[in-house]
């Protein structure tokens, strides 16, 4: 049966929720009413050729039928002030400007600062039209808006200064274009009179805006800029547009421009979702659906790449007409999730209400419960990879991607979240994908339907990450379930109850937090159980200002679809770097024996031990198994342990010199393909038959105060576990680390080391 699996869209208003608390889930159908019940999964893989769709429903208190509203999605980031009547033109002069950036032009009008409403036809703007000729719009009382046009079109991707100046007295206004000098293209300057309509009506009665017009007066917002914007400024005095684009808004203390009502210093509070009125009438705003801040702007020199060491060089703002964090839908239901309730991977089952259900109408709403303060803790915790699901949240890489087949090395096919995205736009893409403008998407939100993280999806990532709590719950092994969002916010308290994790399938986006506390765990005698492949990869952020926002800046280097813009690489919300953590000095190596090294396109393989297997310190490891066999040429969906992408041993590239490369990968052909930053020059015999770095290494090694790290250095590791009702050598070996790992007696380094 092919299922409807988007006939009805949510979200939770939090991903993970300790038992005992509640959850808000925000649910959107064109069908009037729902259907919920409440499943903890442990295996959300529908592919009946693996274990199997297996969940336990739970009895909850909002089960049943809930009525369902048709909810839309707006997106589309701009600020918004509030003025009070303050930014409404009085007077005989009102000037306005800003520097612009461009970076799409098409389709319809871009605004770029005013009051517009296009539904009451009142207020004023500057705006950009489909051609790119730079307009005023203003109201009238008979309701027919007056537009004047610079007969000059801007450029995109070029730095200019447009204005508006209006003698009110007069009834004349002049709208300006000034293009500042840069390389070898010298300035320019374009402007235009024109004389004003008797009685405009010039207040719309609705906030100031930046990058957007009012679409009606219930603050929903159309027209949205594509590009940056840097340092608006209003004047109630007439300045001709040189004099006021060179306004410096920084005043001196006890001393005030004449006629000065609002200058906008978009460097100050890079990291916050607030702008900064710097002029006496504090004329504050706020911004909406998260534009990207830490931008280079007008004034960027080249000399800095780190937005907090000359703020005023980043003092732009990246407005985007598809930027989405929040679809601030109305709540359906709220789950009181109780006390009792095992931490785990959970998912609201949504199915068609009423007497004569659609028995192909089935849609999920993924979240996590964690252990509440009176849960029972278990000794083994595994930790479930948010802000990985949240980099690849609706990626659309097999859509717009020209390469997707060639890197894939298979026929292009779109399941049908693929169309619904392509038809459905407005639901937002991954970190991998790009906005409209070709700029890459540097935010990721839970706060939006994610249609890659639940049964019946895309089986990436979270649900290849069931495969492995599939196999605890099999063996009979107790565990808790926390997320890394947890790790992020309470560093390592959130493993301290546990004397072993487990890290899953792909846990590829960590954060500075999330690194320091699997470290500060481990060197405190904590055992860590590395399940996965590409971990640890990308230095990442949750956004302070944005807390369900995954923040991603690719920089340079590294396995990327995009690329940071020149002086773009730190994050807005924390400013670290935000490129490899190998470029950060804290490659994974460091943390688990192991890191990225190869993308596996083609056959998969399998792992065979090596002479470092014999140390009777791993003796334990292999018990059950035979010295020469092949671990792992077996597995659901992948056909073999090794594959995907692995991860290798490097003691250059920090891992410890006592740790063992206990089996290395075998089998891997022409597809397997080292990550860019494995090699400098592009040379003959890079890929797996021929490259010795082209490799899954395991490994193991000891901690302090008695603990130790065991890393399998492949994705696809775990979707070999179940393999043969679960009796295999991969399934045995683990189960031996794991029991280990759980035996409170402490693990020794070695002497020498």
């Amino acid at each position: 049966m092919i299922y409807k699996t988007n006939e009805y869209l949510g979200y939770p208003d939090r991903i993970s929720v300790p038992a005992g608390e509640a959850v808000r889930f925000q649910l959107s159908s064109k069908r009037p009413g729902v259907k919920v019940e409440v499943l903890r999964l442990r295996c959300g893989d529908v592919d009946t050729n693996g274990p199997g769709f297996k969940y336990e429903v739970m009895t909850s208190p909002i089960d049943g039928e809930h009525a369902c509203l048709d909810q839309s999605i707006r997106p589309g980031s701009n600020a918004v002030v509030d003025h009070d009547g303050a930014l409404v033109p009085t007077g005989g002069h009102w000037c306005f400007g800003a520097y612009v950036y461009p970076t799409r032009i098409a389709d319809n009008a871009k605004a770029v600062l005013g009051s517009w409403c296009e539904r009451s036809a009142r207020g004023y703007a500057l705006e950009l039209d489909e051609e790119g000729y730079l307009l005023l719009v203003l109201g009238q009382v008979n309701g027919t808006p007056a537009r004047f046009a610079l007969d000059v079109k801007l450029r995109p991707r070029v730095w200019a200064f447009v204005s508006c100046a209006l003698d009110l007295a007069r009834g004349s206004a002049s709208l300006s274009l000034i293009v500042p000098a840069d390389g070898v293209r010298p300035a320019a300057a374009h402007s235009k009179s024109f004389a004003l309509p008797q009685a405009p009506a010039l207040d719309s009665g609705l906030p100031f805006l930046i990058a957007a017009h009012h679409a009606n007066g219930d603050r929903q917002y159309t027209s949205h800029f594509d590009g940056k914007i840097e340092a608006p400024r209003v004047f109630s005095c007439p300045l001709d547009a040189e004099a006021l684009r060179v306004f410096d808004g920084r005043l001196r203390t006890g001393v005030s421009d004449a006629g000065l009502v609002a200058f906008w210093d978009f460097s100050n509070g890079i990291s916050s979702l607030s702008i900064k009125d710097i002029s006496p009438n504090g004329l504050h705003g706020s911004l909406r659906q998260l534009p990207r801040r830490g931008v280079t702007g007008f004034q960027w020199s080249g000399s800095v790449h780190d937005w907090r060491l000359s703020p005023q060089e980043y003092a732009a703002i990246h407005f985007h007409s598809d930027d989405i964090y929040d679809c601030e839908w109305q709540t359906t239901c709220t789950l009181d999730v109780p006390a009792h309730w095992r931490s785990g991977v959970y998912a609201l089952r949504l199915t068609s209400a009423g007497d004569n259900p659609d028995r192909d109408c089935e849609s999920y709403v993924t979240f996590f419960v964690t252990p509440g303060k009176a849960s029972r803790r278990a000794d083994l915790v595994v930790v479930a990879s948010i802000a990985t699901y949240l980099a690849y949240a609706n990626s659309a890489l097999r859509l717009y991607q020209v390469h997707f087949e060639t890197l894939m090395e298979h026929v292009l096919w779109l399941p049908q979240d693929d169309v619904f995205m392509q038809e459905n736009p407005e639901i937002g893409q991954s970190t991998y994908d790009c906005h409209v403008d070709g700029s890459g998407r540097a935010y990721s939100s839970w706060l939006r339907p994610v249609l890659n993280m639940r049964p019946r999806g895309y089986w990436f990532n979270l649900i290849n990450d069931t495969h492995i709590l599939d196999w605890l719950e099999e063996k009979g092994i107790a565990y808790d379930l926390i997320t890394d969002v947890e790790l992020d916010r309470e560093g390592a308290r959130a493993l301290a109850p546990y004397r072993v994790m487990m890290t899953p399938t792909h846990p590829e986006y960590y954060s500075f937090n999330m690194m320091n506390a699997i470290m500060a765990y481990q060197n405190a005698g904590g055992r860590h159980i590395s399940m996965g492949g590409n971990a640890f990869y990308w230095r990442c952020g949750f956004h302070p200002a944005a807390p369900a926002a995954l923040e991603v800046r690719r920089g340079m280097a590294g396995t990327r679809t995009w690329e940071s813009e020149p002086g773009e690489v730190h994050l807005a919300g924390t400013g670290e770097p935000g490129s490899l953590w190998r470029h950060s000095g804290f490659a994974p190596q460091k943390l688990v024996g192991v890191g990225f090294s190869a993308m596996i396109n083609d056959t998969c393989g399998y792992y065979l031990r090596t002479a470092e297997s014999e140390d009777a310190r791993v003796a334990f490891i292999f018990e059950g198994t035979g010295r020469h066999e092949k671990f792992g040429d077996f597995g659901f969906r992948y056909n073999g342990a090794v594959g995907s992408e692995v991860d290798r041993y490097d003691l250059e590239l920090g891992t410890p010199p006592h740790a063992l490369r206990i089996a290395t990968s075998e089998g891997l052909g022409a597809g397997a393909l080292p990550t860019p930053e494995e090699f400098r020059t592009v040379v003959d015999g890079l890929d797996g038959t021929q490259n010795a770095l082209v490799r899954a290494d395991m490994v193991f090694f000891e901690t302090a105060h008695g603990g130790a790290v065991f890393a399998t250095g492949s994705i696809t590791y775990g979707m070999s576990l179940g393999h043969n009702n679960y009796d295999n050598n991969i399934s045995t070996i683990t189960l031996n680390v794991v029991n280990r790992f759980l035996d409170p007696r402490p693990f020794i380094i070695p002497a020498k080391t």
